[in-house]
């Protein structure tokens, strides 16, 4: 299923540079957490964003100070493009004191009130009624701000997802429902679980507008974006973009993903893969030098090795830490 081109945006240098660190930083990441979780160092569950990295990095650089991002479980990337640190990144992926849910949350709770990041959800689909909620919050106390609300194919199928959609449309709430379209939710095709694939017309009868982008382009996405986040703050209403993208790993770390072969992998990293396209149009249309771009992947490299070095020599939490931020019933 190809990804239906739309026109990318004309990113300056400056902006596809700033795209090709972030996504690379991303994937670099991912890489090592995929590396812990083998040495036995990250436990639970544990699901890596290699390959959708431009969809998240393109979004954010569509957005203004104080939008709110929420999503679900395949989280890491969306936490790094919001800002977050990679060693309390990393620290609360391996269960540790500095992580940034305190090492209680793990892979998929985790938040920054400061990053304006309302979670990793483990609950399928759950994140989208939240997301909802915070536009209804945003417009109730008349914030200027746009909630991008992340969810798969796979979680649309869920009844929460309409159920969000229909009151979104009739109080004009601003949000954007990102669907990020990988073709195979945990490991269904996604045309043996949808009667209908084209995710944008999952809005049509709440009289939602959306488009269906190559999530695999930085430019095409944030080109994408912008309309849609300018559509949602003025007052229009919600907006959904369709991110054709694909993951390259398994849904998770336990997933061997043998219901695809090797070659359609090999084809999508070859033909679209969002870093080496930045890169090329760094390297061919903008004049970078190389020497420049490697420099850049060094020191990124050096970026995730500190997290990782934090990450596995951070104190755990004490034990009496298993007692603080839950909510207690007297009933």
């Amino acid at each position: 299923m190809a990804p239906r081109k739309i026109a990318p945006s004309k990113l300056g240098k400056t902006d596809e540079l700033h795209a090709y660190r972030e996504m690379l930083l991303i994937r670099r990441f991912e890489e090592k957490a995929g590396q812990l979780y083998g040495m036995g160092l990250i436990r639970g569950f544990c699901h890596l964003y290699i390959g959708q990295e431009a969809i998240v990095v393109g979004m954010q650089m569509a957005t203004k100070e104080g939008d709110q991002v929420i999503t679900g479980y395949r989280d890491h990337g969306h936490m790094l493009a919001c800002g977050m640190d990679p060693k309390g990144v990393m620290a609360e992926l391996t269960g540790r004191r500095g992580g940034l849910s305190a090492g209680k949350g793990g892979s998929m709770h985790m938040f920054s009130k400061e990053k304006y990041f309302y979670g990793g959800h483990g609950i399928v689909g759950a994140q989208v009624s939240l997301g909802t909620g915070i536009a209804f919050a945003n417009r109730y106390r008349e914030r200027p701000n746009v909630c991008l609300t992340y969810f798969g194919e796979g979680a649309a199928n869920q009844g929460q997802v309409s159920e969000s959609f229909n009151m979104a449309a009739l109080w004009k709430l601003p949000v954007v429902y990102v669907i990020e379209n990988n073709r195979y939710a945990m490991g269904t095709e996604v045309s043996r679980a949808s009667a209908q694939t084209d995710f944008t017309q999952r809005g049509v009868s709440f009289n939602i507008p959306g488009e269906q982008v190559d999530g695999m382009d930085v430019g095409a996405v944030h080109a994408a974006g912008l309309r849609a986040i300018e559509h949602a703050r003025t007052g229009k209403g919600p907006y959904i973009l369709e991110m054709h993208t694909y993951r390259y790993r398994g849904h998770s770390m336990s997933d061997p993903a043998k219901y695809r072969t090797k070659e359609e992998v090999t084809l999508m990293r070859e033909a679209h893969d969002p870093i080496d396209q930045a890169r090329n149009r760094l390297l061919k249309n903008l004049n970078m030098p190389e020497d420049e771009l490697k420099a850049i992947d060094t020191a990124v490299r050096q970026i995730v090795n500190e997290a990782a070095e934090f990450a596995t020599h951070d104190p755990e939490p004490d034990p009496s830490e298993l007692y603080t931020d839950i909510l207690l019933s007297n009933s």
